[in-house]
């Protein structure tokens, strides 16, 4: 059985968020909204979308409260 790619990164120390949606060749780069940018392809296909400052701009949408010293998401009880 073949293992499938992990679709989803995030590095804690940048806060940084990335889904890859599709594999191939960056030919694109654009920001759709503050902080929210989108790769696409040779023929506009979508590749991949970053979120910077991932847990403060989804935890609270998550249900997570972000501590900025240890930047570590918490469940929020």
């Amino acid at each position: 059985m073949k293992k499938a790619k992990q679709k989803i990164y995030y590095d804690k120390k940048t806060d940084v968020l990335w889904f890859n949606i599709k594999s191939g060749p960056e030919e694109e780069y654009r920001e759709v909204t503050p902080g929210i940018s989108v790769e696409l392809g040779k023929n506009g296909e979508l590749l991949g979308i970053e979120i910077l400052d991932a847990s403060k701009v989804l935890g609270p949408k998550l249900g997570f409260k972000y501590h900025q010293t240890s930047a570590i998401l918490h469940k929020v009880r």
